[in-house]
């Protein structure tokens, strides 16, 4: 690794060689990119797989590879499995989400990568771990989010499961994965040492859950109920307004009283079915119809600023337009402007958090061409 000034972004001079397609690892190293690492994408002669499906794959492509170098590689050839460990010879970090057993066949099991560079982060994906009866599955997002349980607690109590509207596990393995790479960055400048990092999507769909399998082990059984959370009320309960809604949480006896003054109905804490938080689980509907007409004669902005006056956790469920064009939002500066393989320039989310060594900015990268960086790269290696 090259010498860091503090000019330099946190990971300036670590190479990494992404051999993942989809979204739960090119969005780790999309991560590591952004945060100053150079990424070596590698694809097949068709291209990450995303490249081949349409729309969806072009907005995967465009959230997920900003940064990044292109380099083809048929991995289905001796040349080019010669050419992909010549890249890893000499990186310091490798991510993968081959399934179990085609990187054996392939001569790229996590022995063999560590054998070609002792000191190299070798980091892969799976959808069920390596171990269990599931190994040889293909999994995506969706797959985990049903077999997580967490399909099973999302939607309305009679209607029909519901997945998240966004592939959130996919995108949350790309931030565990991250952080388990980091973490391994880290004790190698320590140590020396590289490291073998195996994460599965089911498992971060599971500690996603977290709050739920505390209560699952008390003897609770999380179930669908639609808005809401299980054990508080009200708690992200839902409110019709003149323009719109909000979501308001105000479970505690403080903050319940401080909701009934506003609402005009103060002596509603002392009804024996809203006493305390397990009362007012019980008898939620019922808190809810008393509640709702308020905030029906008021906008949805006009309704948080008396909620926020008083302390009270409240939000506009807004559209995407409304969300992107929100005062928060745009006095955030976590939109950036990114061009596409096209030449395209689009918006996307870059970091969501802000560190004096990666500050934002108006330039979020530019998505590279199917190979747009072959001749450049092996090349250098003398393997083209």
């Amino acid at each position: 690794m090259s010498h860091i000034t503090p000019q330099h972004p946190p990971l300036h001079g670590i190479t990494v060689i992404d051999l993942g397609q989809y979204i739960a690892t090119p969005g780790a190293t999309q991560t590591l990119a952004d945060l100053g690492a150079d990424v070596i994408k590698v694809e097949g002669p068709r291209g990450d797989q995303a490249r081949t499906i349409g729309p969806f794959g072009d907005s995967i492509m465009r959230a997920y590879n900003r940064r990044k170098s292109s380099v083809v590689i048929d991995l289905k050839t001796e040349r080019g499995i010669e050419q992909v460990k010549a890249l890893i010879s000499d990186a310091d970090v490798v991510v993968s989400n081959l399934r179990p057993g085609a990187a054996d066949r392939l001569g790229l099991s996590s022995e063999t990568i560590r054998t070609l560079n002792p000191g190299v982060i070798f980091a892969e994906v799976t959808g069920f771990g390596k171990t269990g009866p599931s190994r040889q599955r293909p999994g995506l997002d969706i797959a985990a989010q049903a077999e997580s349980g967490l399909m099973y607690v999302t939607g309305e109590r009679d209607g029909e499961p519901q997945r998240v509207g966004a592939p959130i596990i996919d995108h949350a393995t790309s931030y565990v994965l991250a952080q388990a790479i980091l973490a391994s960055l880290f004790r190698r400048e320590r140590t020396d040492a590289g490291d073998h990092i195996e994460v599965s999507l089911l498992d971060v769909a599971l500690d996603l859950q977290a709050v739920n399998w505390a209560d699952y082990s008390y003897g609770a059984k999380p179930v669908r109920q639609g808005n809401g959370q299980a054990l508080a009320a009200p708690a992200a309960d839902h409110f019709p307004t003149a323009d719109g809604s909000i979501v308001v949480s105000a479970y505690t006896d403080g903050k319940f009283s401080a909701l009934c003054e506003l609402a005009g109905v103060p002596d509603l804490p002392t009804d024996p079915r809203f006493t305390d938080n397990p009362s007012r689980v019980r008898n939620r509907e019922a808190l809810l119809e008393i509640l709702r007409p308020h905030f029906a004669a008021l906008t949805s902005d006009e309704a948080l600023r008396l909620l926020t006056g008083v302390g009270i956790v409240a939000g506009a469920v807004r559209s995407y337009d409304q969300a992107r064009d929100s005062g928060d939002v745009v006095a955030s500066g976590v939109f950036v402007d990114a061009v596409d393989s096209k030449g395209e320039h689009y918006s996307i989310p870059g970091l969501p958090y802000q560190a004096t060594s990666v500050p934002r900015g108006d330039n979020g990268g530019t998505v590279p061409a199917l190979g747009s960086d072959t001749d450049r790269i092996l090349g250098s290696l003398s393997l083209n």
